[in-house]
């Protein structure tokens, strides 16, 4: 997770690290150590603060600015693998591995809903704040778009054919991009009802993430392929390929991305527990 030049990090080992992206060469900074793996994490600038989805025992909150936990919330003991925030709302979206979509409240982050979405992993959450839209994908192969406030299902787009690990609404907000096992990006057009735009086969095995540049230039997906691709991010065109035979990059499946501070930086994160420092151009 990045905020501004600073990336934050974690993983199976419970350690939570803060990273410097335009000092690439440097130590990383201890944060916290958990008892339990961390999947997701969140930084609010605005707060200054960091969420951490601590498998099996809920969300906890760390105060950057004193290095102390602030909050801790109890949630089903299962996995959480992804977290969303609204600023507009001050509520904290948590997808949990049993199927639940857990809400937050703020300030405090106290236990406002818990609702049974599908009956498989809830897996990746994406917010367009101005719609009032949450996604949420899932292991059971759908995405549902709910009503941020009254969390009603709206749509529910049916085109994936495996677990949708990762989705994400474009800068403008004109489109929802899907992705995950069955390798495909899907590009849906929301402001038709989120009709199918497009389908990409965009890698040979399971796309673990995307991430749009901040110029909304460019786009990022990665994989289990062990491959970084770039595209543009109007077109749809394919520009790049990152891969260990290329530009000496992971050796195993690539996980997380992220674009901290002016854009031009993307860093990735690996199954070889590595954080790699990428310098793009936008051409």
């Amino acid at each position: 997770m990045a905020g501004g030049e600073t990336v934050f990090s974690s993983g199976a080992d419970g350690l939570v690290v803060a990273w410097q992206a335009d000092a690439p060469g440097q130590d990383g900074e201890l944060l916290a150590r958990v008892e339990n793996s961390v999947y997701a994490l969140l930084h609010l600038p605005e707060q200054n603060l960091l969420v951490l989805g601590h498998n099996f025992q809920g969300v906890q909150v760390l105060d950057l600015g004193t290095k102390t936990l602030l909050h801790a919330t109890a949630l089903p003991p299962v996995a959480i693998f992804d977290v969303v925030y609204s600023e507009a709302r001050q509520r904290l979206y948590v997808a949990l591995a049993d199927g639940t979509l857990a809400v937050l409240r703020g300030p405090d982050f106290s236990v406002e809903t818990l609702l049974r979405v599908s009956d498989k992993s809830l897996r990746c959450l994406a917010l367009h704040e101005q719609r009032g839209e949450l996604a949420v994908g899932g292991s059971d192969h759908l995405v549902r778009v709910l009503d941020a406030d009254s969390l009603r299902v709206r749509n529910v787009l049916a085109g994936a054919t495996n677990s949708v690990f990762t989705c994400a609404y474009s800068p403008g907000g004109r489109y929802l991009l899907t992705a995950g096992r069955d390798a495909h990006l899907r590009i849906w057009d929301v402001a038709a009802g989120y009709q199918e735009h497009r389908s990409i086969v965009a890698h040979m095995f399971t796309i673990n993430h995307l991430a749009f540049s901040p110029d909304a230039r460019l786009l990022a997906t990665c994989s289990m392929d062990k491959s970084i691709k770039l595209w543009d991010a109007e077109t749809w065109q394919l520009l790049r390929v990152v891969d260990k035979a290329r530009h000496a990059g992971h050796g195993t499946s690539v996980n997380k991305l992220f674009w901290p501070g002016s854009g031009n930086r993307l860093v990735s994160c690996s199954d070889d527990r590595s954080l790699v420092v990428w310098q793009v151009g936008s051409e």
